[in-house]
């Protein structure tokens, strides 16, 4: 079977309709997926890459550039999709403002990381891998942050927080929330 190189792929294959997504949006999408895919698609083991520049560019890895990233590498949407699944760090959906993990290893379990879990969604409206309806807050549930002697420990838009309490939870997002408001305000 001949390697298939993203320069190669027919243009009806190129040109999709814009799924979901929308026109312009899905142009732009496709746009720089295309070009992701000219700068990388023949590195050796270009499938991570691809996806984390992706998902910098984008904020997410919409489903419908699955088969564009899986046609460029030669491989099936599947095993894409397959690798996209298995990595919780990639995302099909953009994250809200603010990305919220709270910690599930085995030391934050045993200092309350499940009921802080279950505060957090609460307090935030939304359930664990999915983000509130307003856009504000994702919420994602995570194994080990290195802060087993400080358990339980979540980080809120990657700063590290230790020892935190359904209490201090609430004081760490009334601090989102009031620097949201005096940036709305500006």
């Amino acid at each position: 079977m001949p390697e298939t190189t993203y320069d190669s792929l027919p243009q009806s294959f190129l040109q999709r309709s814009p799924g979901r997504s929308g026109g312009r949006a899905m142009s732009t999408s496709l746009a720089a997926v295309r070009a992701v895919l000219a700068r990388r698609a023949d590195e050796p083991g270009a499938l991570l890459p691809i996806l984390h520049e992706v998902q910098d560019q984008l904020g997410c890895i919409p489903a419908d550039v699955v088969p564009e990233i899986a046609g460029a590498l030669n491989l099936s949407r599947a095993e894409v999709h397959g690798v996209i699944t298995y990595y919780h760090h990639f995302r099909g959906e953009p994250a809200g403002r603010h990305v919220i993990q709270v910690c599930r290893a085995e030391a934050c379990q045993a200092l309350g990381a499940e009921a802080l879990l279950a505060h957090a969604e609460r307090r935030l409206g939304c359930r664990s891998h999915a983000s509130s309806s307003d856009g504000r807050y994702t919420l994602e549930p995570v194994f080990c942050l290195g802060l087993c002697a400080s358990s339980p420990a979540i980080v809120i838009d990657e700063r590290l927080h230790a020892r935190i309490s359904p209490a201090a939870f609430d004081r760490l997002i009334g601090a989102l929330e009031n620097e949201d408001a005096e940036e709305a305000a500006r």
